[in-house]
């Protein structure tokens, strides 16, 4: 993952046009594939009176500031793996949360490829407050620190993640005899115990987390979906955005290797040729 050290980049790219169109291509189609969820919310607003006290502003204010995020420094070269881990690690995590019941949605689809969209478009917006916070330490240090070097960071990870572990048995041990919460927690302790970057690993834990806090927020007390504890929201669930979006990470920097491996491959059996 591409972090931000130019700080002469410029925060409007080509590719930014591109990228946004996208989204808004993306919500449209959502609109409109499944017009009846929009039409049922439509319903609700008084259009002859004052509309703007029915209007969901959290709502638009997470759509608002994701649509800024995802624009900033945009590059596809980077931005396209990030979409397709977002579309592929989104679908499992919802399949596994719907299929064990540890969370279900209104329209009780397992899972409903509507919200598949959200987790690519979260994934580019935490990628972008992750590089910015890493941005700012780096400038506040003057320098960059070695991913090996023991330090408070590496302490942090340890205390964020090993807490995190505890609370997400907790509160999926209900669902213990489910094959797909032991794939998820085997997943979550690999992540865990093989750290790449105990510094960016964090603050990208801490980006999803903190985006996912307004997510679940608005999610969970318009009933969109529903946790089996039904708090609004839990907060694992808060925590687990953070999780995912250090699997996101890894999984795209997998990715990368793998096919520099094949591109390197490639190259040689051509040049042999």
């Amino acid at each position: 993952m591409p972090r931000m050290e130019n700080e002469k980049a410029r925060f409007w790219t080509r590719d930014s046009s591109i990228l946004l169109g996208g989204f808004f291509v993306t919500i449209f189609l959502i609109v409109y594939i499944w017009w009846p969820l929009a039409e049922e919310y439509l319903a609700y607003v008084d259009w002859s009176g004052k509309w703007w006290l029915y209007m969901d502003w959290l709502l638009l204010g997470v759509f608002l500031f994701m649509s800024i995020t995802i624009v900033a420094r945009a590059n596809l070269k980077t931005d396209v793996l990030i979409v397709f881990v977002g579309v592929c690690g989104g679908l499992a995590i919802e399949s596994w949360g719907t299929q064990t019941n540890i969370w279900h949605y209104y329209t009780a689809e397992r899972p409903p490829l509507w919200i598949i969209p959200a987790w690519p478009i979260a994934s580019l917006s935490i990628d972008r407050i992750t590089r910015f916070l890493n941005w700012i330490i780096n400038r506040a240090k003057g320098q960059n620190t070695p991913a090996s070097h023991f330090s408070l960071f590496t302490v942090l990870y340890w205390l964020t993640f090993a807490s995190f572990l505890i609370l997400m048995l907790v509160f999926v041990s209900p669902t213990f005899d489910k094959s797909y919460t032991w794939l998820a927690t085997i997943l979550c302790v690999l992540l865990i115990v093989t750290p790449t970057d105990h510094r960016f690993a964090l603050l990208t834990f801490i980006a999803g987390a903190g985006l996912g806090y307004f997510l679940e927020l608005w999610g969970t007390t318009r009933e969109c979906w529903t946790y089996y504890t039904y708090q609004t929201p839990p907060l694992f669930a808060v925590l687990a955005h953070g999780m995912a979006a250090v699997a996101f990470w890894r999984a795209g920097l997998l990715v990368k290797l793998v096919w520099g491996k094949f591109a390197g491959m490639r190259r040689t059996v051509l040049a042999k040729k």
